[in-house]
């Protein structure tokens, strides 16, 4: 491959790396076209990307990058998976990908440039997802204004309850 191929590369790449939040370097020795397939497509589902790269050309790609830790880890057969969008699911879909291969495994992450090992994409891969967790903000977002309302009307209703008595009192009293 000519020099000007490899710079092409390279700066495609180191473009991709910049823009990604999370990325992770897997292992894939012997997998088959198909499968490798299968997996781009559930992480592109998943809102990220996966790339095949030359060690030598990935190394000088993430180097002065937000992945910069990841420089190291390119040896033997190196996929990169890169996530955009929320990283727990690129994250999920490449260690469930991994459960279910014999050939394929996570070597190490990088998540906004901090380093990850593998069993820390693994805890990382059982979070609740972007959707679910903004759920969750939203409900307890609208529990206090619910539960605020609920408690001022419990505080009338008492308070009507008492001048209903009083009221009776006093007719019984007249």
């Amino acid at each position: 491959m000519e020099k000007s191929g490899k710079a092409a590369i390279i700066e495609a790449f180191k473009a991709l790396a910049e823009k990604a939040s999370f990325a992770c370097v897997t292992d894939f020795k012997g997998m088959t076209v198909e499968e490798l397939t299968k997996l781009r497509v559930n992480i592109h589902q998943a809102g990220g990307q996966y790339h095949v790269i030359k060690n030598t050309l990935g190394r000088i790609a993430v180097t002065d990058t937000t992945h910069d830790v990841l420089k190291d880890k390119f040896h033997e057969n190196t996929g990169v998976a890169l996530g955009f969008e929320d990283p727990v699911a690129v994250a999920k879909t490449l260690v469930d990908f991994a459960k279910g291969s014999q050939l394929f495994g996570v070597r190490c992450a990088s998540l906004n440039g901090k380093p990850m090992d593998k069993t820390q994409v693994e805890a990382l891969s059982k979070l609740p997802g972007r959707e679910q967790l903004l759920a969750q903000m939203l409900g307890t977002m609208n529990a206090v204004p619910t539960n605020f309302v609920s408690l001022f009307a419990n505080i009338l209703r008492g308070l009507l309850y008492a001048l209903k008595a009083i009221e009776e009192q006093k007719k019984e009293a007249a």
